[in-house]
């Protein structure tokens, strides 16, 4: 009975032998995405728990360490993730409504600029600023200047910021592909299973960023450029 339905549902196709319905794929498509968030969690849970116990060994030389990012360009950064969050509900709200692939198109492609725009932030506003400024432990770091504490503070910085950057790429790649999908007519209101894992990557990035934001910034971070 299954086999014979599929023959005449128009999205049959989008759905996998394994799976009865759409409904049952998007459950298990879910399901493997929450699995492979949760090792994620571990892995940044593991980054979290050695900056706060290398912070409370060194909390003078990470505070000045703190001082020397930009709070303004970190904030700046914060809203337009949270902004990109909004336009990827969006996207997937277009899908779950029946909207034209235009209008899931329009939100996909917003939200991959405001991915984009974090990303130039990040590259020209800071990291170009702290390689000038000699922050960059490793390729170059002035030690005589800034010590050997503000060092670990800068390696965890761009680790942190680098590894999560990364993610951000590799987010822009998905939603390239999702873009391609639903220029395609894949997506309609009982198929949208891509759209919807891929905004819960898409969250957990952005949610990264919100706990890092305070731990890297806020514990002295300057709020004009030559301030402190």
């Amino acid at each position: 009975m299954a086999a014979h339905s599929r023959l005449h549902d128009p999205h049959a196709a989008e759905v996998a032998h394994q799976f009865e319905d759409p409904e049952q794929q998007r459950e298990a498509d879910s399901l493997g995405m929450w699995t492979f968030l949760v090792t994620e969690i571990m892995f940044f849970g593991a980054l979290f728990a050695a900056y706060v116990i290398y912070r409370s060994l060194y909390p003078a030389a990470f505070e000045t360490g703190s001082h020397l990012l930009e709070v303004k360009f970190g904030a700046t950064n914060t809203a337009v993730l949270i902004c990109s969050s909004l336009t990827m509900v969006l996207a997937i709200y277009c899908a779950q409504t029946g909207k034209s692939k235009s209008a899931i198109i329009t939100f996909l492609v917003l939200t991959m600029l405001l991915g984009a725009a974090f990303i130039g932030i990040k590259l020209h506003f800071e990291w170009f600023h702290d390689y000038s400024e000699g922050l960059v432990p490793g390729i170059n770091f002035n030690l005589a200047k800034y010590g050997s504490g503000v060092e670990l503070f800068m390696v965890f910085y761009f680790f942190m910021t680098g590894l999560h950057a990364l993610h951000m790429v590799i987010g822009l790649g998905i939603l390239t592909v999702l873009v391609v999908m639903t220029a395609r007519g894949r997506f309609s209101p009982r198929y949208y299973a891509p759209l919807d894992i891929s905004g819960l990557y898409w969250h957990f990035v952005d949610i990264i960023w919100i706990f890092l934001f305070p731990l890297l910034y806020l514990i002295g971070g300057r709020y004009t450029h030559g301030g402190h």
